[in-house]
């Protein structure tokens, strides 16, 4: 008997998914356990498995559409049964949009220019399904003439079949003497509209972006923690010489291992170390309680390209403060490359208990951030600087590097705030205590 592979629920409010790649074609052997599709939800893009051993028969619903929790999104057939028959019986698209009636054809030849340009993906491209896209190059169609009828205005296989006949009638209407006299002009067409928020700025090109699922969560949990927490902020420059020292040492010792460690490693576990002597940092607020957390969980915020919709999202580093600074840097970076390639997980980005924001990287020298809930802070990070400093009574050429600690005041007022910042200079301005 064939299984129905139906849309899942995989976070606690996720109603709808979006297909961003399905990992089998019609036809494949699949068994339990094998990552079929990747699934876009409200949080996160996730890997769906399938649970019996089978072939897939048909695929119902296409890459880049977008579907309640429930619809069947593809057909899988037990051993022993027939591919074609099973696929011919599956059920159809409840969802999707109705083809319209033939009594709505016209009998003018070409069909009316449209009013807009058909909607982009997140890199630029035409919104399309992979079959309309192979079925439009044979016939050597340009899918951003068309308009889709698909979720969101998506071009899907119905639309590309509808140009082909429409130009097979067009060229039967006009005889083969008169289309021989015609000289062949060429029709203009509505320019395809790049549609990346990045373009659109870029060009002062008037129009929508649309937002994906994850990207209206950020701004959503943005909203909402800037309105429900009361933030306050403390800034404190840090000493970086002998940081800035070590970490060429270390790297240098660590380059025939592939090894080499960032800034941001050393703040990851710095910061760690510094919630054991400060547990308050380590606390949710729970309306009439504080709830303390008994691993130290640090949030590393990752910026996403605008190919994955910008915005951000915070990868979870577990348990921070009894891991080294290789365990540290191998797990960032991991981390930072899923972000921004496939999308991480739920569990990767749940339980942090602290977050590190740093834009240093691209020479911000300062800037506060919004906490990430259930946090109680997050420390937003500056570029170190080469400056002029006094040091031990002396104008002297050293690096610094400022950091402003953003707070939630139910949980740490100003005077705890100031106590966790000098243990953490006291740490970072004393690396090889991160050593041990």
């Amino acid at each position: 008997m064939s299984i129905e592979i139906t849309m899942p629920r995989l976070s606690d409010t996720m109603e709808r998914g979006t297909i961003i790649k399905w990992n089998v074609k019609e036809g494949d052997a699949v068994s339990a356990g094998d990552n079929v599709a990747d699934i876009e939800t409200d949080k996160a893009t996730m890997e769906m498995q399938v649970y019996d051993d089978g072939h897939v028969a048909r695929i119902v619903v296409p890459e880049g559409e977008t579907v309640d929790v429930g619809t069947v999104i593809a057909i899988v057939a037990e051993d022993g049964e027939d591919l074609d028959d099973i696929a011919a019986s599956a059920p159809t698209r409840t969802d999707a949009p109705d083809e319209p009636d033939a009594t709505d054809a016209t009998d003018e030849p070409a069909a009316a220019p449209r009013q807009a340009p058909p909607p982009a993906d997140g890199d630029g491209r035409v919104k399309a399904t992979s079959v309309a896209r192979r079925l439009a190059e044979e016939h050597e169609i340009d899918v951003g003439t068309l308009q889709g009828s698909g979720p969101g205005g998506r071009i899907v296989k119905r639309d590309v079949l509808r140009a082909v006949e429409a130009g097979h009638e067009t060229a039967a209407a006009v005889p083969p003497a008169a289309r021989a006299a015609v000289p062949a002009t060429p029709v203009p067409t509505t320019p395809v509209v790049e549609t990346t928020a990045l373009e659109a700025a870029q060009a002062l090109r008037p129009g929508t972006v649309p937002l994906t699922g994850i990207r209206q969560t950020i701004a959503r949990r943005l909203v909402e923690a800037k309105a429900t927490i009361p933030h306050y902020q403390v800034t404190v420059t840090f000493a970086m010489d002998s940081l800035l020292s070590l970490r060429t040492t270390l790297n240098d010792q660590l380059v025939e291992q592939g090894v080499k460690l960032s800034v941001n490693d050393f703040l990851v576990r710095a910061c760690a170390l510094a919630i054991h002597q400060h547990p308050e940092f380590n606390a949710s607020w729970g309306g009439d309680h504080l709830e303390i957390h008994g691993d130290v969980n640090i949030g590393l915020a990752i910026a996403l390209p605008p190919a994955r919709g910008g915005g951000l999202v915070v990868a979870t580093v577990r348990q921070a403060d009894s891991k080294s600074l290789r365990s540290i840097s191998h797990e960032s970076k991991r981390l930072a490359e899923k972000a921004r390639t496939r999308g991480l997980t739920l569990d990767e980005m749940a339980d942090s208990t602290f977050t590190i924001s740093n834009l240093g990287m691209f020479g911000v020298e300062h800037f506060t951030a919004i906490i990430n809930p259930p946090n109680s802070a997050i420390l937003a990070v500056g570029a170190a600087l080469q400056k002029p400093v006094v040091r031990d009574g002396e104008l002297t050429i050293g690096w610094e590097m400022s950091a402003t600690l953003s707070l939630d005041h139910r949980i740490i007022d100003g005077a705890s705030a100031a106590r966790y910042l000098a243990t953490l200079k006291q740490l970072i301005e004393n690396p090889a205590t991160l050593l041990v």
